[in-house]
């Protein structure tokens, strides 16, 4: 092999840089792992630690990144990401288009209240660790959230659910979980801290939904607030590709977002005629140009 030769597979050989898999003829590890060896031992949430992480979850941690990824996987046609999913769909699209359409609208609004969620929760917890109390850490970081995000606070109430099942359940496996040792619940007491104190703002309850729950699962298991988004987007593509393949077991064609019968609300200008000087040269085709 020539000098020129060896130089150009050198640098061909550092154009990518990864830690999380190696590859190579006949060899595939995954942060270190034999693929075969994990390959029938590993379940899927703890993959997903693995690749993220780079370490397996120790007992009880990848039980507890199931169950949350498992709770958000789907919400129905009213969610805009199923919605979209199935709509996509009935326009003659593969499911790979269709789960990109649906998964590209998961965003600040629609998918984000679990980041933002995580992000409120790891504020409190710095005020708690400059040594404010539970209480004042809340309400200050309640009120830094309010002012940056407006009314809605990420990861409590729902629009249609008055309380959340799924939020119940994952509260109590977390519970259960530091009861075990596998999580040391500060941002679990963190998250309940902030259910009650909206509570006492609005003098009415307003309990913690899938987001705030999600939250506090990915939190307590020491996941960044990005990483939650991301997450929630695995969750939520099972989901998308169950009604997409649904759609297309269904059949139909473009199947909009609303009912033919119900139109949208016009807010433009009034009937209106072409002036005078205007009216019947629609349909003239410019000189020189040909008919289309």
């Amino acid at each position: 092999m020539n000098d020129h030769a060896g130089n150009e597979e050198q640098a061909c050989g550092q154009w990518w840089r990864t830690g999380i898999i190696d590859m190579r003829p006949g060899s595939i590890r995954y942060r270190g792992y034999a693929v075969q060896d994990l390959i029938g031992n590993l379940g899927f949430a703890e993959m997903i630690w693995l690749m993220l992480r780079g370490e397996l979850p120790a007992a009880g941690q990848g039980a507890l990144l199931d169950a949350a990824l498992m709770a958000a996987v789907d919400h129905g046609p009213q969610a805009p990401s199923i919605a979209i999913s199935r709509m996509a769909m009935t326009c003659g699209v593969g499911l790979n288009n269709a789960m990109g359409s649906a998964v590209n609208v998961l965003g600040d609004v629609h998918g984000g209240a679990g980041e933002q969620a995580v992000g409120l929760y790891g504020d409190i917890a710095r005020r708690l660790e400059a040594g404010a109390d539970l209480a004042s850490a809340v309400r200050t970081g309640l009120d830094d959230c309010i002012a940056r995000r407006g009314k809605y606070v990420p990861g409590f109430g729902h629009r249609f659910h008055p309380v959340d099942p799924r939020a119940v359940r994952l509260m109590a496996l977390l519970d259960e979980a530091v009861g075990q040792g596998v999580v040391p619940g500060r941002h679990l007491a963190i998250a309940r801290a902030v259910e009650s104190e909206l509570q006492a703002r609005k003098g009415r309850r307003l309990p913690m939904n899938i987001d705030g729950a999600t939250a506090a699962v990915y939190a307590e298991l020491g996941f960044p607030a990005e990483l939650a988004r991301g997450l929630f987007c695995l969750s939520r593509s099972v989901g998308i590709l169950a009604h997409a393949w649904e759609q297309h077991e269904q059949g139909g064609r473009n199947k909009g977002p609303i009912p033919r019968q119900f139109l949208p609300v016009y807010e433009g200008h009034p009937p209106r005629e072409l002036p005078p000087d205007r009216a019947g040269q629609g349909s003239r085709t410019p000189t020189g140009a040909p008919a289309r």
